[in-house]
């Protein structure tokens, strides 16, 4: 098959600026190739490259003790003790799964599940981070069955837990939903594996599947907007097979294990392309590739396909000298191939050729470390100063009839006809099923435990993208420590609109801003993550959407922390203190139909002395259960503690404040605690300890829900609205 002819209009079709073709004409002082085109256009892509976010991601802080390995391969790793590391990384795979949701999805689920063993790691959890549009708008229930299968399926079979998550509804993502996975697995920390292609001679190995022709242009079709033809582009999302994923998962852990290999990478986004570009970068070195020997599974694949195919469950590795048949005889095992495919070079260049013939030849620099970096136009919105105007509201006349509009709302439902698709128990290490503040998982053969969060809320970083970013980052940190555990570092997901909109750039500036603050605060590196743009069809983006996934540990166990209450004649305490607001809420959102409001200042210091508090009474055993007021706010909060074993509660709010603020403001920082009335002393002394407010409210009892002067409400009843609403809505 002929080549098309490479010209600017070519280049400009595949991703690449005008301004870009010329540089790569300066750079080769030569008209590329068309198979040369498209290597640069994947690798100088939003997605590979980074161009338009590098500048501002070197603001995080991504060192610390405990920190192995920051960004820049394929996971982030953090030392926790006893000789072991965790390995970790959230994705985005928005849209393809917009696309063809099944597939996007589970195929989310594949890559970074790939991006975890790679480094060595056993993959022990997964989360997931989902934003859908309005229910009732078309095609959506389908996405969101789709994306829910496509996660449960991929991960059930593959035998790889999904601990917990989170679920958003909103109308700005009627056209762009978000699909962002996280996995983490555990490996000895002297055993860490990465993606470099070091010494020369070496040879590089094909192993895995066999290459096809879907996923072509993946990368670039994630860096661009979507329009009217979104469907047009299904033949760019991959299919995944999670049972040969299973194989190569065992496969690589294999010859890991007998240290064979010097060099490992995920054929990912960009597929051969970017992972041998990459590891060759990270080297300092180069290769010659042979890609008549890739094996294939359609007839007539040209280099091009073969060089920019995301075909799934793929991997390029770099045997140590005189290892190679031992190699392939441990894939061979597992009815997988190994395929010598070419060697490692001295020279910093990559060379393909396809039955004999040369076919590439690039420098690896500038597709790799001196990719273009853009330093783009930031300008403040205008819509931020209208949102701040906030016309007041009457209190509800009915606070009852308010409560039960909003428990059934699907951003605050029951999650559980989601988490209930997949296998949380699968590996036996989850101590804390879905549904709880975060997930917490056993490490065998230790006294040590592990929490996990994601935590994201786009209405507060549309609001403020600095404020809002630092109450997802003081949410997640709550969360931990409602499992007893103290924040460790975080991997993100940054989902944006077009960053050549200055408006886009100003908030993805503020809002990396926001978490690098809350980091330093929180002491909590980043060590890994993603970042997405070009979220918005038609000029319409998305709400600007950073998602949070933060590691902890616990260090013991007096006994398993719970966000339900424990018995009755328990007392209720307030601990910690935030402003009071409606900004931002639900509860406004529902009565108005608007995101509107003006963000409070939190007191990141305080909410650190909060969680140190909080860690040492679930330490010591000190409290029966806690939960954190977020979503709903103190109503409904309070509720969701009922659910457990359906003990109620009667609880008077505190004097002089408005009691549609106190019941539901979204503000972080403000965690419920039962307490039996033994240990009342104790928890007051941790608090003076720490300096923290702390408030009684009231005591647990009875089968009602009881605020006085405010609301009486049947649990059971309320629970019932509560667990089927987002089943009915879905179902209906």
């Amino acid at each position: 098959m002929k080549e098309p002819e490479v010209t600017p209009q070519l280049a400009e079709e595949l991703g690449l600026k005008r301004e870009e073709y010329e540089r790569i004409l300066s750079i080769l002082g030569r008209k590329p190739n068309y198979t040369e085109l498209g290597i640069f256009a994947a690798m100088w892509s939003e997605h590979c490259s980074y161009k338009s976010s590098r500048k501002f991601l070197k603001r995080f802080p991504t060192s610390g003790p405990q920190v192995i390995q920051g960004p820049g391969e394929n996971a982030g790793v953090v030392d926790i003790g006893d000789g072991l590391a965790v390995v970790f990384k959230m994705e985005s795979h928005n849209h393809p799964s917009y696309i063809e949701p099944y597939q996007g999805a589970a195929t989310g689920v594949g890559g970074i599940l790939r991006d975890i063993f790679t480094m060595g790691a056993r993959p022990i959890a997964n989360m997931d981070s989902l934003h859908f549009g309005e229910l009732d708008f078309p095609r959506m229930k389908f996405l969101v069955e789709g994306v829910v299968a496509g996660i449960g399926d991929y991960g059930n079979c593959v035998g790889v837990p999904t601990v917990a998550g989170e679920t958003y509804f909103e109308k700005e993502y009627n056209y762009n939903i978000l699909v962002n996975a996280f996995t983490l697995g555990i490996a000895k920390k002297d055993k860490i594996f990465y993606g470099r292609a070091s010494g020369p001679g070496n040879k590089v190995l094909y192993v895995g599947s066999r290459t096809g022709r879907d996923g072509i242009h993946g990368a670039t079709m994630a860096s661009e907007e979507f329009s009217e033809d979104t469907e047009e582009k299904k033949p760019t999302v991959q299919v995944g097979d999670p049972f040969t994923e299973k194989l190569l998962l065992e496969a690589c852990l294999e010859v890991m294990d007998k240290d064979l290999i010097v060099g490992i990478q995920d054929m990912g986004a960009a597929g051969l392309t970017s992972s041998s570009f990459e590891m060759a970068g990270r080297a300092a070195t180069g290769m010659i590739l042979h890609l008549d020997r890739v094996p294939v599974r359609e007839e007539g694949m040209t280099p091009y396909e073969i060089m920019l195919s995301e075909s799934q469950e793929r991997m390029l590795i770099v045997a140590k000298k005189g290892k190679e048949e031992e190699v392939k005889k441990i894939f061979e095992k597992w009815d997988l191939q190994a395929v010598e495919i070419g060697e490692i070079i001295e020279e910093q260049v990559i060379r393909g050729y396809f039955k004999g013939e040369k076919v590439f030849e690039l420098p690896v620099k500038p597709l790799t470390e001196e990719a273009p970096v853009y330093d783009r136009p930031r300008k403040k919105p205008l819509y931020l100063e209208e949102v701040k105007n906030l016309d007041p509201l009457p209190e509800p006349e009915d606070y009852e009839k308010i409560i039960k509009q909003l428990i059934i709302r699907p951003n605050i439902a029951s999650k559980r006809w989601i988490y209930r698709q997949y296998d949380h128990m699968v590996q036996i290490n989850t101590v804390i099923r879905p549904g709880g503040d975060a997930a917490l998982l056993r490490i065998k053969g230790t006294e040590k435990y592990l929490a996990l969060v994601v935590e994201s809320n786009a209405r507060y970083v549309y609001l403020d993208p600095l404020e809002g970013s630092k109450w997802i980052m003081a949410e997640a940190a709550v969360n931990l420590a409602c499992v007893g555990a103290r924040p460790l570092a975080i991997t993100d997901c940054l989902n944006f609109g077009n960053p050549e909109k200055p408006e886009i750039m100003w908030q993805f500036e503020q809002s990396v801003e926001g978490i690098s603050q809350a980091c330093e605060v929180f002491e909590t590196p980043v060590v890994s993550g993603n970042v997405s743009f070009y979220n918005e069809t038609n000029g319409k983006p998305i709400l600007p959407t950073p998602a949070i996934g933060m590691v902890g540990i616990k260090e013991g166990m007096k006994k398993v922390p719970q966000n339900y209450f424990a018995g009755e004649g328990n007392s209720i305490y307030l601990l910690g203190s935030s402003p009071l607001s409606i900004a931002g809420s639900e509860y406004l959102k529902m009565l108005t139909g608007e995101i509107k409001g003006e963000l409070p200042s939190l007191n990141l210091e305080l909410i650190k002395n909060s969680v140190e508090a909080l860690i040492e009474l679930w330490n010591r055993g000190i409290i029966e259960s806690s939960h954190d007021i977020s979503e709903g706010g103190a109503a409904i909060a309070l509720l969701e503690m009922t659910f457990g074993k359906k003990i109620g509660f009667m609880v008077k709010l505190p004097k002089d404040i408005r009691k549609d603020f106190f019941l539901f403001s979204e503000v972080p920082g403000k965690i419920l605690v039962e307490v039996k009335k033994g240990n009342a002393e104790k928890v007051i002394e941790v608090a003076e300890k720490w300096k923290i407010p702390l408030t009684f409210l009231g005591t647990t009892g009875g089968e009602r829900a009881i605020v006085e002067g405010v609301f009486d409400l049947s649990i059971n009843e309320v629970f019932h609205l509560w667990d089927s609403a987002l089943e009915k809505t879905l179902t209906a």
